[in-house]
């Protein structure tokens, strides 16, 4: 691996710093600490500083015995050679249906019902493409792979741009005493409506889609209890309008091949897709340029790299998501057979999570891999992360929320050359971190634009 030849950046992943004594939550479940030897997800030490403490569990061991947020026993897997080899493994699934012998509740409907989903909407949730094995993974995949694909993408970057450009024209008239919000005047604002315009949801509509991102954001059982619902019967009633409107856009071309072939697509697995490409394509794009924003603003060598030299967006882009990827765990998979994983015996039906965090950081695999260094990735290389997954289950949208980056870096470090965190590093984390297991995410990003 190659590092920069510049001065280092801070030698501490992040959020560690004198701000690591970030309070817990006050009411953590009473099952965590009750099984010694086996950390539960909701652990202080894993949410204060993922970072840190996962980076622990990496070595510690490949495979690491711990307790899911819900108590439910797992193997973590940690290290990033492991983690590819996994996901690549077709003898662990998403779906525990599909492990033989299989009885009992569904884990992840045990999960959305601990969530306050209702049970006769669990299946939108439940049955989604990211918790689906071929061969319906395969289906939906090919569904709407066709509007991601790179033809597609690079013929979207002029609307990038120009969103970005009247985005970034009116940041100025949301300062308050001098100070703005990046994440609610900005980096939400532009994956939501290039995500919107993508699949076909009008602009009318889009503020109900950030009410519900923020619903889920939240792990709130109140707030995703009560957003479920409101979420579906909109989705179905613009299933509706649009089958008497039909567009060139996604939601369009999939209610064509339903009416081609009805028994190819559930107007329920219509509305699931919806539903998971707008939350999926625009949640963690915001949070990428939210936590990409603020490393480049507390790494200034890294940032002169930039502004000499605008070409390495792309690999900024990539050393970015490994560095500070809002996405830090993956959600489970199961063994469908008894099977040997980095020297450690997986039984049939046990399940699996990926740390995406500690992968990302494994020293195994990068020289100094605390370090933010935006030169790491040599040009013309497959991505040499896991932030976009990996495998059959890799990010269907990786490529669009790698442009929406390098589009909102570029313009908004030239825009606004002179862009200071109105928060200490140590204050922001503090006070803005939603300390949250398996993300890494700020509620606000408050900016001063000018001195």
């Amino acid at each position: 691996m190659t590092t920069s030849s510049t001065e280092s950046a801070a030698a501490t992943p992040p959020g560690a710093s004198a701000s690591d004594s970030v309070a817990v939550p006050d009411t953590l479940p009473n099952y965590v600490g009750l099984h010694p030897g086996e950390p539960n997800l909701m652990e202080p030490e894993l949410l204060d500083n993922p970072y840190t403490g996962y980076g622990k569990l990496r070595e510690q061991a490949p495979l690491v015995r711990a307790r899911f947020f819900d108590d439910t026993p797992l193997w973590l897997v940690t290290r990033l050679d492991v983690v590819r080899e996994v996901m690549r493994d077709p003898r662990f699934v998403n779906d525990p249906s599909r492990v033989p012998g299989h009885q009992g509740e569904d884990p992840r409907e045990r999960l959305v019902k601990l969530f306050g989903v209702p049970s006769h909407l669990r299946e939108y949730i439940v049955k989604s493409i990211l918790s689906s094995d071929p061969p319906d993974h395969t289906r939906l995949r090919r569904l709407v792979s066709r509007a991601f694909t790179a033809r597609r993408i690079q013929d979207l970057r002029p609307r990038v741009e120009l969103i970005t450009d009247e985005l970034l024209d009116r940041l100025p008239g949301h300062a308050e005493d001098g100070v703005v919000d990046l994440i609610e005047h900005f980096s939400y604002p532009l994956p939501i409506t290039v995500i919107c315009e993508l699949v076909g949801i009008d602009e009318a509509d889009r503020g109900l889609w950030r009410q519900f991102g923020a619903a889920f954001a939240s792990l709130d059982p109140s707030r995703v209890g009560a957003a479920v619902p409101a979420m579906v019967e909109h989705l179905h009633e613009l299933i509706g309008r649009r089958r008497a409107n039909l567009r060139d856009d996604l939601l369009s071309a999939l209610i064509r091949v339903q009416d081609d072939d009805g028994g190819r697509l559930s107007d329920t697995e219509m509305a699931t897709l919806v539903l998971t490409l707008v939350l999926a394509g625009h949640e963690t794009t915001a949070h990428l340029i939210s936590n990409g924003t603020v490393a480049l603003l507390t790494h200034p060598d890294q940032r002169r790299l930039l502004d000499e030299d605008p070409a390495l967006l792309p690999r900024a882009v990539h050393e970015l998501m490994r560095w500070c990827g809002p996405i830090q765990a993956t959600q489970p998979r199961y063994a469908t057979e008894d099977a040997e994983v980095a020297g450690t015996q997986v039984r049939q039906g046990d399940m699996l999570m990926f740390s995406l965090v500690a992968a990302n950081h494994d020293p195994r695999h990068y020289t100094h891999p605390e370090r933010l260094d935006l030169t790491r990735q040599p040009a013309g290389r497959a991505e040499d992360h896991v932030g976009f997954g990996h495998g059959m289950h890799y990010c269907l949208g990786a490529s669009l929320a790698r442009q929406e980056a390098e589009v909102a870096f570029g313009k908004l470090l030239a825009r606004y050359p002179d862009m200071a965190l109105a928060l200490t590093p140590e204050e922001l984390e503090k006070q803005e971190r939603m300390r949250r297991p398996g993300t890494w995410r700020l509620r606000r990003l408050p900016l001063r634009l000018h001195p």
